[in-house]
């Protein structure tokens, strides 16, 4: 098929297009301004294109001559990410039907069961999102996917980042909540999948083997780095102040580290009878093995970091190579950020 990426440069949209490739697909490669091929290492099968969601006029040329789309489009980094996300959905959503896509696949985020008013800003946004691209066709598929494990992952650096910088670490009670993370490279499989004829319709959750509450997965990550940390239970504290907290202590956007927050307080897990399975009967990547995969230098693979990913996610080799104490390593490394956004904005 020729598949439309929009939101080709992002975290998992920068890793879909060779996986398409890969199977045989030709890609339209999108976002809201020209991606350059040579900076993500796409050849010249990929067509690079600028389209911005919310311009109704770029969306249906884009849409125009493609069979499949995949619409991995979040505006977490702004403040008002609800609005963009909605128009954008609208545009595409529009496009799609009056260009009969054959194929719609949007990754949207896990939905707890809990009352609609209940859900963050965040989660609240993507279920819109979600109705508003699963109504285009009857052949669409929403994946909602928890956390995603790999290095340059948004949900993972956060979770990671904190799990390094500090040596005691105070954890809210409210964060004990169970997670369902899920590794990039079966993120890949389920989208591959969901764009077949006879692959997934509808409101689909995909996650990987292990069921863990917040606290664990920080201290899977500190183990992951070969870290000892401790953390202690902290009751009372409000998530405006851990999210202004953890926004400070990464190297994340400010509103993407806040709004991520404040989808902490409930229970992310699949549905069960709701569960992507893979169709080749292959084994999902367990958390341990993913995080070992994300943190090995060496691997070259979809957990891996990519040159392509932003400045903010990727490793610093002079700080990597010197010998310094993890701890002393994290700090530095947030302060050169913080250096180079100041001066980037002056």
């Amino acid at each position: 098929m020729r598949i439309l990426v929009l939101g080709a440069t992002g975290y998992v949209g920068s890793r879909l297009v060779p996986h398409l490739l890969d199977r045989g697909h030709d890609v339209v490669a999108a976002s809201s301004s020209v991606p350059d091929p040579d900076r993500f290492g796409w050849d010249e099968r990929v067509e690079a294109i600028r389209c911005d969601v919310t311009d109704e006029a770029s969306v249906d040329a884009a849409v125009s001559d493609v069979d499949a789309v995949v619409y991995l489009v979040h505006s977490l980094q702004r403040s008002d990410f609800t609005d963009r996300d909605r128009l954008g959905a609208e545009h595409v959503a529009a496009a799609a039907r009056h260009h009969r896509v054959r194929r719609l696949v949007y990754l949207s985020g896990l939905v707890p069961d809990v009352a609609e008013d209940e859900l963050s800003a965040h989660i609240a946004s993507r279920l819109e999102v979600e109705r508003i691209l699963l109504g285009a066709s009857d052949d669409a598929a929403a994946l909602r996917a928890g956390v995603v494990i790999g290095a340059g992952s948004t949900s993972f650096e956060i979770i990671r980042q904190i799990a390094t910088l500090f040596v005691v670490q105070p954890v809210p009670t409210w964060m004990n909540r169970n997670v369902q993370p899920i590794a990039v490279s079966d993120v890949l499989r389920a989208i591959g999948e969901a764009l077949e004829d006879d692959g997934p319709r509808g409101a689909v959750d995909i996650g990987g083997p292990d069921v863990i509450t917040y606290p664990r997965l920080m201290r899977a990550c500190s183990r992951g780095a070969g870290l000892s940390r401790l953390r202690l239970p902290a009751p009372l504290v409000p998530t405006s102040l851990v999210g202004l907290g953890a926004a400070l202590a990464t190297t994340a956007p400010f509103h993407t580290v806040t709004s991520l927050i404040e989808s902490l307080h409930h229970d992310m897990v699949c549905r069960p009878g709701h569960t992507w399975v893979p169709r080749d009967g292959g084994h999902l990547l367990g958390l341990g093995e993913a995080i070992e995969l994300a943190t090995d230098p060496t691997y070259a693979g979809p957990e891996a970091s990519l040159p392509s990913d932003p400045d903010w996610a990727r490793p610093h080799r002079l700080l990597d190579a010197l010998p310094l104490p993890a701890t002393t390593r994290a700090a530095a490394r947030l302060a050169l950020h913080r250096v180079r956004t100041v001066l980037t904005d002056t």
